[in-house]
Protein backbone atom coordinates (compact mmCIF):
# COMPACT_ATOMS: atom_id res chain seq x y z
CA UNK A 1 0.00 0.00 0.00
CA UNK A 2 2.73 2.15 0.84
CA UNK A 3 4.38 2.30 -2.74
CA UNK A 4 0.90 2.93 -4.14
CA UNK A 5 0.65 6.09 -2.13
CA UNK A 6 3.90 7.21 -2.93
CA UNK A 7 3.75 6.88 -7.20
CA UNK A 8 0.38 8.58 -7.02
CA UNK A 9 1.93 12.00 -4.85
CA UNK A 10 4.62 11.35 -7.56
CA UNK A 11 2.60 11.63 -10.22
CA UNK A 12 0.08 13.15 -9.46
CA UNK A 13 -0.58 16.40 -12.12
CA UNK A 14 -3.46 18.05 -10.39
CA UNK A 15 -3.38 21.51 -10.28
CA UNK A 16 -0.72 21.54 -13.44
CA UNK A 17 -1.71 22.95 -16.82
CA UNK A 18 -1.60 20.95 -19.95
CA UNK A 19 -0.56 23.02 -22.90
CA UNK A 20 -1.89 21.58 -26.36
CA UNK A 21 1.28 21.41 -28.48
CA UNK A 22 1.08 22.68 -32.05
CA UNK A 23 0.90 18.72 -32.72
CA UNK A 24 -2.25 17.82 -30.83
CA UNK A 25 -4.95 17.43 -33.61
CA UNK A 26 -8.45 17.42 -31.83
CA UNK A 27 -10.17 20.57 -32.66
CA UNK A 28 -11.80 20.85 -29.39
CA UNK A 29 -8.33 21.32 -27.85
CA UNK A 30 -6.67 23.23 -30.57
CA UNK A 31 -4.20 25.44 -28.39
CA UNK A 32 -6.41 24.66 -25.19
CA UNK A 33 -4.34 25.67 -21.65
CA UNK A 34 -6.00 23.07 -19.34
CA UNK A 35 -5.88 23.45 -15.81
CA UNK A 36 -5.74 19.74 -14.06
CA UNK A 37 -8.79 19.38 -11.20
CA UNK A 38 -8.07 16.19 -10.46
CA UNK A 39 -5.52 13.57 -11.90
CA UNK A 40 -5.01 10.09 -10.88
CA UNK A 41 -5.09 6.24 -11.41
CA UNK A 42 -9.00 6.66 -12.11
CA UNK A 43 -8.35 9.00 -14.58
CA UNK A 44 -8.26 13.05 -15.18
CA UNK A 45 -10.30 16.14 -15.01
CA UNK A 46 -9.97 19.21 -15.70
CA UNK A 47 -11.37 22.57 -17.77
CA UNK A 48 -10.30 24.45 -20.34
CA UNK A 49 -9.22 28.09 -19.39
CA UNK A 50 -8.96 29.65 -22.40
CA UNK A 51 -12.40 29.18 -24.39
CA UNK A 52 -14.32 32.05 -23.11
CA UNK A 53 -18.52 31.84 -24.54
CA UNK A 54 -20.56 34.71 -25.82
CA UNK A 55 -22.89 33.70 -22.74
CA UNK A 56 -22.72 35.88 -19.49
CA UNK A 57 -22.49 34.42 -15.96
CA UNK A 58 -25.41 36.16 -14.94
CA UNK A 59 -28.13 34.63 -17.77
CA UNK A 60 -27.25 31.20 -16.11
CA UNK A 61 -26.20 32.15 -12.43
CA UNK A 62 -27.16 35.26 -12.19
CA UNK A 63 -26.67 35.42 -7.94
CA UNK A 64 -22.66 34.50 -8.75
CA UNK A 65 -22.75 36.78 -11.62
CA UNK A 66 -20.76 40.03 -9.34
CA UNK A 67 -17.85 37.67 -8.26
CA UNK A 68 -16.99 36.64 -11.31
CA UNK A 69 -14.16 38.09 -13.22
CA UNK A 70 -13.58 39.51 -16.34
CA UNK A 71 -14.61 38.57 -19.15
CA UNK A 72 -17.46 38.18 -17.11
CA UNK A 73 -18.89 35.58 -19.46
CA UNK A 74 -18.80 31.46 -18.72
CA UNK A 75 -16.17 29.80 -20.50
CA UNK A 76 -16.35 26.26 -22.21
CA UNK A 77 -14.26 24.02 -19.92
CA UNK A 78 -14.05 20.93 -22.33
CA UNK A 79 -16.36 18.43 -24.23
CA UNK A 80 -18.07 16.94 -21.60
CA UNK A 81 -21.46 17.62 -19.58
CA UNK A 82 -21.26 20.81 -21.14
CA UNK A 83 -25.12 21.60 -19.39
CA UNK A 84 -23.46 21.68 -16.05
CA UNK A 85 -21.40 24.06 -14.46
CA UNK A 86 -18.11 24.15 -12.31
CA UNK A 87 -16.55 27.18 -10.10
CA UNK A 88 -13.14 27.11 -9.94
CA UNK A 89 -11.20 30.15 -7.34
CA UNK A 90 -8.35 31.21 -6.13
CA UNK A 91 -8.63 32.80 -2.59
CA UNK A 92 -5.51 34.95 -2.39
CA UNK A 93 -3.72 34.12 0.87
CA UNK A 94 -4.35 30.10 0.91
CA UNK A 95 -1.73 28.81 -1.25
CA UNK A 96 1.02 28.75 1.83
CA UNK A 97 -1.56 26.25 3.53
CA UNK A 98 -0.76 22.67 3.18
CA UNK A 99 -3.39 21.03 0.63
CA UNK A 100 -3.75 17.75 2.55
CA UNK A 101 -5.89 20.15 5.40
CA UNK A 102 -9.37 20.78 4.15
CA UNK A 103 -10.55 23.14 7.26
CA UNK A 104 -7.97 26.51 6.06
CA UNK A 105 -10.52 27.36 2.85
CA UNK A 106 -13.86 29.35 3.36
CA UNK A 107 -16.75 27.26 3.29
CA UNK A 108 -18.04 26.21 -0.53
CA UNK A 109 -14.47 25.97 -1.55
CA UNK A 110 -12.61 23.17 -1.95
CA UNK A 111 -8.79 22.99 -2.16
CA UNK A 112 -7.36 21.89 -5.49
CA UNK A 113 -3.98 23.49 -6.00
CA UNK A 114 -2.50 26.00 -3.52
CA UNK A 115 -4.88 28.85 -3.78
CA UNK A 116 -6.69 27.33 -6.64
CA UNK A 117 -10.19 25.66 -5.33
CA UNK A 118 -13.45 24.54 -6.62
CA UNK A 119 -16.45 26.01 -5.37
CA UNK A 120 -19.77 24.82 -4.45
CA UNK A 121 -22.15 26.65 -6.74
CA UNK A 122 -24.95 25.64 -4.55
CA UNK A 123 -23.78 27.42 -1.54
CA UNK A 124 -24.94 30.90 -1.22
CA UNK A 125 -22.54 33.57 -2.94
CA UNK A 126 -22.19 35.43 0.48
CA UNK A 127 -20.26 32.70 1.86
CA UNK A 128 -16.93 33.11 0.36
CA UNK A 129 -18.09 36.70 -1.51
CA UNK A 130 -15.06 38.28 1.27
CA UNK A 131 -12.39 35.75 0.56
CA UNK A 132 -12.78 34.72 -3.19
CA UNK A 133 -10.15 36.94 -5.55
CA UNK A 134 -11.41 35.65 -8.65
CA UNK A 135 -14.19 33.22 -9.93
CA UNK A 136 -14.48 31.89 -12.97
CA UNK A 137 -17.66 29.70 -14.04
CA UNK A 138 -17.41 26.94 -16.29
CA UNK A 139 -19.39 24.60 -18.55
CA UNK A 140 -18.42 21.12 -19.21
CA UNK A 141 -15.16 20.14 -18.39
CA UNK A 142 -12.27 17.58 -20.18
CA UNK A 143 -12.14 14.24 -18.58
CA UNK A 144 -9.77 11.37 -19.49
CA UNK A 145 -10.80 7.76 -18.86
CA UNK A 146 -7.77 5.28 -16.47
CA UNK A 147 -4.38 5.85 -18.56
CA UNK A 148 -5.73 8.17 -21.40
CA UNK A 149 -3.83 11.39 -20.42
CA UNK A 150 -0.79 9.42 -20.05
CA UNK A 151 -0.91 7.93 -23.71
CA UNK A 152 -1.79 11.63 -24.84
CA UNK A 153 1.76 12.31 -23.25
CA UNK A 154 3.65 9.85 -24.11
CA UNK A 155 2.29 11.00 -28.15
CA UNK A 156 3.75 14.31 -27.55
CA UNK A 157 -0.15 16.29 -27.72
CA UNK A 158 0.37 18.32 -24.00
CA UNK A 159 3.05 20.06 -22.54
CA UNK A 160 3.06 20.33 -18.75
CA UNK A 161 3.49 23.32 -16.98
CA UNK A 162 3.19 24.87 -13.50
CA UNK A 163 0.06 26.64 -12.95
CA UNK A 164 -0.29 30.20 -11.89
CA UNK A 165 -3.26 31.48 -10.06
CA UNK A 166 -3.72 34.65 -12.62
CA UNK A 167 -4.11 31.37 -14.99
CA UNK A 168 -7.48 31.21 -13.82
CA UNK A 169 -9.02 34.73 -13.96
CA UNK A 170 -6.45 35.98 -16.74
CA UNK A 171 -8.37 38.84 -18.12
CA UNK A 172 -7.21 38.32 -22.06
CA UNK A 173 -7.63 34.54 -22.37
CA UNK A 174 -7.26 34.58 -25.86
CA UNK A 175 -3.55 35.46 -25.14
CA UNK A 176 -3.29 32.88 -22.66
CA UNK A 177 -1.72 30.04 -24.73
CA UNK A 178 1.16 32.13 -25.66
CA UNK A 179 1.68 33.59 -22.45
CA UNK A 180 2.10 30.32 -20.60
CA UNK A 181 4.62 29.41 -22.91
CA UNK A 182 6.67 32.31 -23.24
CA UNK A 183 6.76 32.56 -19.37
CA UNK A 184 8.95 28.83 -19.77
CA UNK A 185 12.28 28.99 -19.23
CA UNK A 186 12.93 26.55 -22.07
CA UNK A 187 12.52 25.70 -25.66
CA UNK A 188 8.87 26.04 -24.77
CA UNK A 189 9.38 29.46 -24.81
CA UNK A 190 9.86 29.66 -28.40
CA UNK A 191 6.87 27.49 -29.28
CA UNK A 192 5.06 30.14 -28.12
CA UNK A 193 5.80 32.19 -31.74
CA UNK A 194 4.31 28.89 -33.74
CA UNK A 195 2.25 30.15 -36.03
CA UNK A 196 -1.71 29.95 -36.30
CA UNK A 197 -1.05 28.48 -40.13
CA UNK A 198 2.09 26.61 -39.82
CA UNK A 199 1.68 26.13 -43.80
CA UNK A 200 1.64 30.12 -44.09
CA UNK A 201 5.38 30.22 -42.81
Amino acid sequence: MGDHVAMTEVSSLTGRLLVATPALADPNFDRAVVLLLDHDEEGSLGVVLNRPTPVGVGDILESWAELAGEPGVVFQGGPVSLDSALGVAVVPGESGRSPARTEDGPLGWRRVHGAIGLVDLEAPPELLAAAVGSLRIFAGYAGWGPGQLEDELAEGAWYVVESEPGDVSSPAPERLWRAVLRRQRSELAMVATYPDDPSLN
